[in-house]
């Protein structure tokens, strides 16, 4: 291949020179004054991860739909057919966070599909680090052979901004097998006399979304400084057309996202017009934009769409003279979702072979289950509610927290699932409980292969989520689904009170027992839809230093099954993790012993095939039992979860004790607990002082002193009294509630006070009264 356009240029002079020697009819008819335009056409897809199956709205993706491998290959080679001068692209992630069928066999399934659609070039993305840079380049960018089966790929990967440690070269080797030449951050291809070159890279949070073990070796730089060189030589090397990949993008479909502020913003303005073209991904989203007439371009994911770039170039000066771009989707994206291209049978062969082992391999016996982890359920008992909390949400929460509990990982505390990634209960084989649980039957219990992401949230952010279970879309109108319950790992309770203000109605939460603070970071795990603020839950983009793990969804439940469940039976966490709390309107701001405590609970009952239910509640006051509470655990018909309600109401008396005190509910079937904080003081007493006889005469009559002392909820009162009056005192003590001192005859006449003091007792406040009486002459 020549190696600049100024050497072809020589040849071209040579053989023009040699043709004046021609006669002149020959050279008009032979030599046309200008060679005519070449066009050169870049078909490119990003963010691919595995998505071998044609899916038609079940495929979680922003637009609904997936076209899958065989679609995108045969759109690819219709394309090239119409013009051989093209080039098939991509932006990284093409494996990596995949779906069960190319997962399963360590993507190999994907390489060969896309070997097949003939991709030629691709940036590295960082899910192609996920297994470490060695299995990067050692098996994935090494030719399949019997000692590397599941290797392979055709293509050339590109990293600029990545390299090794040891000597400072580029981290990524040629592949042999790609029709251009590479150093392992560029790569060209020649056309006739037109070369179109490629530089490309990584993100640069690299070393924060992979193990940082699996990276040792090489280092990451700038994207800017690396991809201005790389595109400098590929000018020096006589390139007319440098197209920039670069797994890294908009945080948005407007084209405002490619010339902000941003890390991505930063890139384009940085890069400029280095390039002819940019094509993007790692953020999923699809645009077609521009930024100083350099298209910046990206396909979405999971093979919807392709970019299509197509670039005017003179033949004998090697200028651009025109650049179009275009989004081609490669089915519809609307219901009934119809292909725009037919199916390539060599990659349908591919993918067909694909589920055929993916179904062997599926077989294989994880663990086994004590019990169903079930999806919440309407009063039908057969639609889901994704609004009801459930055993299997929270137990793949719990999941994912203990796969990213690793400091390396993020050092996990809490995480949460969204029920809309939960596609089917988990129930393991049939015939009874205990029951194996295949690989298969977790895979399609989360069939999207998202990687989980570890971020940092402060408490408030975190009521913020929770806040955000109530839902509203990005123009703060209710959707379909008005509430979503997300599934919390274990040691996180919340309390929530339907009958608050939106915004206002999560009035609690806990970790371990202790109260969550608004200021306080915690280390918060997700799947990667819920982290880009999928499903509504915008605060989750609120996190900060955020990494994605690389750990796909299906295989920490792999890694939690074989660590758990492999030996003895996992066991179902019944207890709920949220429940409802709403006090009376006219409740106290504190209690008074012999009170009564009223509360409405809600949300105490997991709705599921075969969830364990409490009939009635315990409860204790302190240490101090009441009766148990009757619990409601009618299954509702709305998409909430308050199914489980129980109206408590029980009077604060017995051995209750005064001061800061919990009251604790718990189901005795399920294990739920929780407690309610509340101030209990002493009771108010009445005391009612009368006095006989009615005519008091000095010198003659002893006055009668009554007293009777009760308190609101007390049966009686006990203590002492004090009598003071005419400058005497006496002493009492209650009995039955009641005492009666005699007092000494008056000498004077006129009014008298009498000061009648109740002494107090541990459960009951002191208090004093006062009354008058007249003493009379005879």
């Amino acid at each position: 291949m020549p190696a600049s356009r100024t050497g072809r240029r020589v040849a071209l002079a040579t053989s023009l020179t040699g043709l004046l020697a021609a006669p002149l009819a020959v050279i008009a008819t032979t030599a046309p004054a200008h060679a005519a335009p070449v066009t050169i056409q870049v078909l490119a897809t990003n963010d691919f991860h595995g998505r071998l199956i044609n899916e038609d709205g079940t495929g979680g993706t922003t637009n609904g739909v997936t076209a899958g491998a065989a679609i995108l290959s045969r759109a690819v080679k219709e394309l090239r057919a119409a013009n051989p001068n093209t080039v098939f692209a991509a932006a990284g992630d093409l494996i990596g966070a995949s779906t069960f069928e190319s997962f399963i066999q360590h993507d190999k399934p994907t390489l060969d599909a896309l070997n097949e659609a003939g991709l030629e070039v691709s940036a590295a993305g960082n899910h192609e680090f996920d297994a470490g840079y060695s299995d990067l380049v050692n098996r994935v960018m090494k030719p399949a052979s019997a000692s590397n089966p599941e290797g392979g790929a055709n293509w050339q990967y590109l990293a600029a901004n990545v390299r090794k440690r040891s000597d400072n070269s580029y981290a990524l080797p040629d592949v042999a097998a790609s029709p251009g030449t590479s150093d392992g951050a560029t790569w060209y291809k020649d056309f006739g006399s037109v070369r179109v070159g490629f530089v490309g890279a990584v993100t640069e949070d690299l070393p924060s979304l992979v193990s940082p073990a699996g990276i040792a070796d090489v280092k990451v730089s700038s994207i800017v400084t690396e991809v201005n060189a790389g595109a400098a030589a590929l000018r020096t090397a006589g390139a007319d057309v440098v197209v920039m990949l670069v797994h890294e993008g908009s945080a948005t479909t407007s084209c405002s996202g490619v010339s902000d502020d941003s890390a991505f913003g930063r890139i384009v303005k940085g890069v400029g017009t280095n390039v002819n073209a940019i094509v993007s991904g790692h953020t999923h989203l699809a645009y077609n934009c521009s930024y100083s007439g350099v298209p910046v371009v990206s396909a979405g994911q999971y093979g919807m769409a392709l970019n299509q770039l197509q670039f005017t170039v003179e033949d004998t000066t090697g200028a651009v003279t025109a650049v179009t771009s275009d989004i081609r989707y490669l089915k519809a994206q609307t219901s009934p979702f119809a292909a725009n291209y037919p199916a390539d049978p060599a990659v349908t062969t591919i993918v067909n072979d694909a589920r055929a082992k993916a179904d062997v391999l599926g077989a294989v016996p994880l663990g086994r289950l004590a019990g169903p982890f079930s999806r919440a359920r309407l009063a039908d008992g057969t639609t889901e509610n994704r609004g009801g909390e459930s055993t299997l949400g929270n137990l793949v929460a719990e999941v994912q927290r203990w796969a990213t509990q690793t400091p390396q990982a993020g050092g996990a505390q809490i995480a949460f699932m969204n029920p809309g990634g939960l596609r089917a209960d988990m129930v393991g084989n049939p015939g009874g409980f205990p029951s194996t649980l295949t690989y298969k039957q977790a895979a399609v219990v989360q069939p999207f292969a998202n990687t989980l992401v570890n971020m940092k949230m402060t408490g408030a952010q975190i009521k913020e989520v929770l806040e955000q279970q109530w839902q509203r879309d990005g123009n703060g109108a209710v959707p379909t689904r008005p509430f979503l319950r997300l599934g919390t790992s274990k040691g996180f309770f919340a309390t929530y009170d339907p009958t608050h203000p939106e915004g206002n109605r999560v009035t609690s939460m806990w970790l371990d027992g202790k109260a969550i603070e608004a200021t306080t970071a915690y280390s918060v795990t997700v799947n990667s839809f819920l982290a880009s603020g999928g499903d509504n839950f915008r605060a989750f983009t609120k996190g900060t230093g955020k990494r994605d793990t690389g750990k796909v969804d299906l295989q920490a439940m792999v890694d939690y099954m074989a660590a758990f469940a492999s030996t003895s039976p996992q066991p179902v966490n019944t207890r709920q993790q949220h429940v409802g709390v709403s006090w009376p309107a006219d409740a106290p701001r504190f209690y008074r012993i012999g009170q009564d405590f009223k509360v409405n609970l809600s949300s105490l009952a997991m709705t599921g095939p075969g969830d364990a239910k409490d009939a009635t509640l315990d409860i204790k006051v302190g240490d101090v039992k009441r009766s148990p509470a009757k619990v409601d655990n009618t299954v509702g018909t709305t998409p909430f979860d308050e199914s489980g309600k129980s109206a408590v109401r029980f009077g604060l008396n017995g051995k209750v004790k005064k001061g800061k005190q919990v009251v604790t509910f718990t189901g005795p079937t399920t294990g739920t607990t929780f407690s309610l904080p509340i101030d209990l003081r002493k009771a108010k007493p009445e005391v009612k002082v009368r006095t006989k006889p009615g005519r008091i005469v000095a010198g003659e009559t002893r006055t009668r002193v009554k007293i009777k002392v009760t308190a609101l909820g007390l049966s009686e009162v006990s203590g002492k009294i004090v009598v003071k009056v005419g400058g005497q005192k006496y002493k009492a003590k209650l009995k039955d509630g009641k005492a009666f001192v005699r007092v000494d005859r008056f000498a004077k006449t006129g009014q008298k006070s009498v000061k009648v003091k109740y002494a107090g007792n541990r459960k009951v406040q002191d208090t004093t009264e006062f009354i008058k009486i007249k003493v009379r002459r005879d």
